[in-house]
């Protein structure tokens, strides 16, 4: 059973506001920022709360740190005064004792890399929207977190992370130099390569449908295994929920477009099935530069994106939820890592973790 307390109350005069879809269903309402963290350690008589966060190159992260001009984190908090819970009244970076955060990254099924393994606080060059999330999360929570994230950029939903189960399926396809119509089989979990043409043999290559799903849940699962290796005391854990922020890849491949939300579908259950944690919630957050009124591949996926959360699938109501995050970009898309713009990524991390915490509570 997931530990949850109720959101201490939040400050509440702010300058920033997020804007985040307010339909039923989807991430909605108004984050105001977090008071700095207390500095005091996590009740460790109680299981770890995992959130393990997936995707691409969004979810990996390229918002830039330091610098003195507009996108870099630290001209965003000391110019802007944004962010106020990254910084103690010194100006130093705050550093959270009750919340983990490990990152790990391997290509497909080979090696894992370790790249971060500490409390959370601002290093390095760049960051993803662990920030955000990590910081209502742990806010909202008395047990102790570990935020854990497996994943590595250049992937699709429809072929690399394709989720175990996913079956074969055809697509008619017209040539545009010939305009000749041919059927194609495109891969199902396991199957190499992504497509071939219908009554041919298919001719395996080194990567198959999944291959990257497999390598970002087995290392997230060797991490979990070896808890007190990055978690010092930790005893035993509960996965309370996955983030997921991806879709650029799928957008160059309308077959991959349109089955998104089929597949959507299918990684969420999926995913709760490899951790064993069923009632473990999801949030997904939408690609920053497609808008409502946005037209062909891209808004194939953010209606899939956003179905996910809505009343055609009741079996996820109160459980899964959608973020729109057109309105929390700063501009730039995700193929171009938003210019690299630290706010985007912190805007987004923010609502991330705003709509966890908002079905905890319920």
């Amino acid at each position: 059973m997931i530990f949850r307390l109720p959101v201490r109350l939040l400050l509440a005069n702010t300058a920033v506001v997020m804007m985040v879809l307010a339909v039923s269903g989807f991430a909605a309402e108004v984050a105001a920022p977090l008071p700095d963290p207390d500095g005091k350690p996590a009740d460790m008589s109680k299981p770890v709360q995992v959130y393990i966060l997936l995707g691409q190159s969004n979810m990996l992260g390229a918002g830039k740190v330091t610098g003195d001009k507009e996108g870099a984190l630290t001209y965003a908090v000391q110019k802007k005064h944004k962010y106020p819970y990254l910084v103690d009244d010194e100006g130093n970076w705050t550093v959270r004792k009750d919340l983990r955060y490990v990152r790990v990254m391997g290509s497909g099924t080979g090696a894992m890399r370790q790249f971060n393994n500490d409390w959370m606080t601002i290093q390095g060059g760049k960051i993803g929207p662990e920030h955000g999330i990590g910081h209502y999360v742990g806010h909202a929570t008395d047990a102790p977190v570990l935020i854990l994230k497996s994943c590595i950029g250049n992937r699709s939903l429809g072929w690399d992370l394709l989720p175990p189960g996913s079956e074969r399926y055809e697509v008619d396809e017209t040539d545009k130099k010939t305009g000749e119509t041919k059927t194609f089989v495109y891969a199902g979990y396991k199957d190499s390569p992504a497509k071939w043409e219908k009554g041919t043999d298919p001719q395996p290559i080194g990567w198959y449908a999944g291959m990257q799903y497999d390598g970002d849940i087995a290392n997230a699962k060797k991490v979990l295994a070896e808890l007190d290796k990055v978690y010092p005391g930790a005893k035993t854990y509960e996965v309370a929920g996955f983030f997921f922020w991806q879709g650029d890849k799928d957008r160059y491949n309308s077959a991959h477009a349109r089955r998104y939300e089929q597949n959507l579908v299918r990684l969420i259950k999926q995913l709760r099935k490899d951790f064993d944690a069923p009632n473990a919630k999801f949030v997904c957050a939408t690609l920053g530069q497609t808008e409502m009124d946005g037209e062909g591949n891209e808004r194939l996926i953010l209606d899939a994106q956003l179905a996910v959360a809505s009343s055609k699938y009741p079996e996820f109501e109160g459980s899964v939820a959608s973020v729109y995050t057109h309105p929390l970009s700063m501009g730039g898309s995700s193929n171009s890592h938003y210019g690299s713009n630290a706010e985007t990524y912190m805007n987004v991390g923010e609502a991330m973790g705003k709509a966890m915490v908002d079905m905890l509570e319920k």
